[in-house]
């Protein structure tokens, strides 16, 4: 398989990367080490947990099922999230937290470094220059080789890459937004600061959390067993909207008439963006890393390019007006 530079790095990873939310949750061990020796077996060197995943479980089984050749694995987990306790000081960006936090993912990954590390959230209660006061500590510890961040606005980006000048230590090689052809909005900031200063792009969730794969059918109760069937607290306040149910059944049939399908589409429209490095596919059974996988032997062209511009506006979402809850807007506090 391919590889590519991530960022101004020189780390070369694999076009897709491994990611593994589910394991320890929907995803049970046995399951999960099946999967990632099929990884393994196709090419791919690029693993990503995180602390909060499984409240610690996916490192602990990701840990175990790279021990026998963890050097030939790029490593990435998080920290930042909450993952079992709940005081005060246990989620964030403060020096105590994120110290604590990069402690405990080595015990349970049960290695002595990580290649990544990344900000897994912002956090606008915690000086930024705090937070770059630990991964300093970090990184000059060799707990962590690179760093990155993740769901960070476009202009925290830039800042934490002028912080680390200041403290002298390497800029973030990495950022991973929530980024796919429903949620064009990283286009607009995210991906053209990355793209400025250096750093590779590794978007999570590329099928929309399920949407783009056209098993949604709009009007009609999902699927049992479906993340959306299930109730799943992101995904209904996210994406399961009846725009993007209605966008994913036109990709499909579009996708089908070319010989792939709609999350080829979806997984080849993320890796035709010139800013990204590599994808982040999270499946949840092997049936689903094998389609992951299978997108790459696909193409994407000027047809599909078009297709999908006509359906969702660059920068933009395929519902007008929405915004992430998750993530309020800051532009206008007060009201």
């Amino acid at each position: 398989m391919e590889t590519r530079k991530l960022g101004r790095s020189g780390l070369s990873v694999s076009p897709l990367c491994l990611g593994t939310m589910m394991f320890g949750d929907q995803t049970d061990e046995k399951a999960a080490r099946r999967i990632i020796d099929h990884a393994r077996d196709a090419g791919v060197n690029f693993i990503d947990t995180a602390d909060q995943y499984a409240q610690g479980k996916s490192e602990e089984i990701v840990g175990r099922a790279i021990a026998k050749d963890r050097d030939s694995w790029v490593l990435a987990t998080k920290g930042g999230n909450p993952v079992k306790d709940s005081h005060a000081n246990s989620q964030g960006l403060s020096r105590k937290w994120l110290l604590k936090a990069m402690d405990d993912s080595l015990a349970r990954l049960k290695v002595d470094y990580v290649d990544i590390w990344y900000l897994h959230l912002d956090d606008y209660s915690a000086p930024l220059e705090e937070a770059v006061s630990a991964v300093a500590d970090v990184l000059g510890s060799g707990k962590a080789l690179y760093w990155g961040v993740s769901n960070f606005r476009g202009w925290r980006i830039a800042e934490m890459v002028h912080l680390a000048a200041q403290a002298g230590i390497d800029r973030p090689v990495v950022c991973q937004p929530y980024y796919n052809a429903m949620n064009r909005m990283p286009e607009v900031e995210i991906l053209p600061a990355c793209e400025y200063y250096g750093l590779g792009v590794v978007p999570y969730s590329p099928l929309a959390r399920g949407v783009l794969t056209g098993k949604y059918q709009p009007g009609k109760a999902p699927p049992k067993g479906s993340r959306a069937g299930r109730k799943d607290a992101r995904m209904m306040q996210s994406e399961f909207r009846e725009e993007s149910l209605v966008i994913a059944q036109k990709i499909q049939k579009h996708a089908e008439a070319k010989g792939m399908t709609a999350a080829d589409f979806a997984v080849n429209w993320v890796l035709a963006n010139p800013i990204i490095t590599s994808v982040l596919a999270g499946p949840r059974t092997l049936e689903q890393w094998k389609g992951y996988l299978g997108a790459l032997d696909h193409g994407f062209d000027e047809e599909d390019e078009a297709l999908l511009n006509s359906l969702v506006a660059p920068g933009h979402p395929s519902t007008p007006g929405y915004s992430d809850p998750r993530y309020p807007l800051t532009g206008r506090p007060g009201w």
